[in-house]
């Protein structure tokens, strides 16, 4: 398998990885300059940078880079002792660059109205892949998001297997009404995407979550969800609705694990409306 493919498949995956090349060389090593190895996010490999304990220490460093998207500059010496423990005869020295391969963040986002159009635009912008998915072909299609990766006009039901989604997906629930809403949120909560957010009140928020835990649904499965959308800058236009919550996903995006949830303000902050889920 060629990594330039397999890096182009785990793109479309949506999934992270890092490559590590060999930039220079300097006397005798086991491979060559250029050498490349693809370190995937579940810790397998595809291609050698020459084995030994010197691609082990490059594995090691290539989760790291994986996690922290912060590239790395590695330098070996292969002196006689290191080339004796790996059977080597060389006695070179190498540096190698990993580097973390991050796809576009992918958007799915449920509805194609106003709001939805907005938003598609503002978060391409920002750097987000939008995916569209809408029950109404009429809405659904590429005249009116000819910015969007995908768009499928399709029942949600229909599309929710086709979707891959992972903990560097966004979900936005924009549709038209209060139980297409429903019936999106119920799959979202089972999924492990880093952010999802539902339109509406407060109250009707809450009103959503009473029906869907009528179903068994646990509470603490829509601890995670951002409801009312965005964030509250006053925003009262499609547009500025849009902006609002491309700033929130963006504050997802870029703020450390376990930090970020605390910028914005769900129905779970509001004292009075938590007593009313009671």
């Amino acid at each position: 398998m060629d990594i330039y493919d397999e890096l182009i498949r785990l793109r479309k995956l949506g999934q992270k990885s890092a490559i590590a090349t060999i930039v220079q060389v300097r006397g005798s090593i086991p491979s060559h300059e250029s050498a490349k190895l693809l370190v995937r996010e579940d810790g397998s490999m595809l291609g050698t940078i020459g084995g030994g304990c010197v691609e082990a220490e490059v594995w090691n460093a290539a989760r790291e880079v994986i996690a922290t998207e912060r590239a790395r500059h590695m330098t070996f010496n292969l002196g006689q002792d290191a080339a004796y423990d790996n059977g080597l005869i060389c006695g070179g020295q190498l540096d190698v660059f990993v580097e973390a391969v991050v796809p576009p963040p992918r958007a799915y986002i449920f509805g194609a109205g106003h709001i939805s159009k907005s938003l598609s635009t503002v978060i391409t912008m920002a750097g987000f892949s939008a995916s569209i998915v809408d029950n109404r072909e009429t809405f659904a299609n590429r005249d009116r998001f000819p910015e969007a990766t995908e768009i499928f006009a399709q029942e949600y039901e229909e599309v929710f297997p086709q979707l891959a989604i992972n903990d560097t997906s966004y979900l936005v629930i924009v549709t038209r009404g209060h139980r297409d809403d429903m019936r999106v949120l119920r799959w979202a909560v089972s999924t492990p995407a880093r952010y999802i957010a539902m339109i509406g009140s407060k109250r009707k928020v809450i009103n959503v979550i009473k029906e869907l835990e009528k179903e068994d649904i646990p509470r603490s499965a829509f601890d995670r969800v951002f409801a009312p959308m965005g964030f509250e800058i006053g925003a009262i236009s499609p547009e500025e609705i849009a902006i609002s919550v491309a700033a929130e996903m963006i504050a997802a995006r870029r703020a450390p694990e376990g930090q970020w949830r605390s910028l914005s303000k769900s129905v779970f902050a509001d004292e009075h409306l938590r007593a009313l889920l009671k």
